[in-house]
């Protein structure tokens, strides 16, 4: 299983509103690397989810449902959307100030490249952050 994270900043679409929807197409990604990642990801991995912008903080976890697939947002066909199933949300959030600060999560590629809203997180990042969100999975 690989670990992701994917970001969405809440006053476009929060945790809160993804729980009640309980899937979703995860779509109109427009960043290469972020794209390779959306191509990489597997039925059944894990992916943390990140309020952008307002909050900036891990806040739940969600499964990929669907693997990659032409985005319906857009007739080019280089780009690719999932579907993505709510798991559950984190018991303590987990705020990007916390990652800069932790000796593993200030590595992780949401700290070192920001812009990108598709991440890889390691095994090692992901169970960091089930402890600092004291959450099991």
């Amino acid at each position: 299983m690989n670990y992701w994270l994917i970001k969405s900043e809440p006053i476009k679409y929060s945790w809160e509103k993804f729980a009640l929807d309980k899937t979703t197409c995860w779509d109109g990604v427009r960043n290469y690397t972020a794209r390779i990642n959306l191509r990489a990801m597997k039925k059944g991995d894990l992916a943390l989810f990140y309020h952008s912008n307002d909050g900036m903080e891990i806040v739940g976890i969600a499964k990929i449902i669907k693997e990659a697939y032409q985005d319906p947002t857009t007739p080019d066909d280089r780009w690719v959307a999932v579907n993505v199933q709510a798991v559950k949300p984190l018991k303590k959030f987990v705020t990007l100030a916390t990652m800069k600060e932790d000796e593993i999560l200030r590595h992780m590629q949401l700290v070192k490249i920001s812009r990108l809203s598709v991440c890889a997180v390691t095994d090692q990042e992901f169970a960091r952050v089930m402890e600092l969100g004291e959450t099991k999975v």
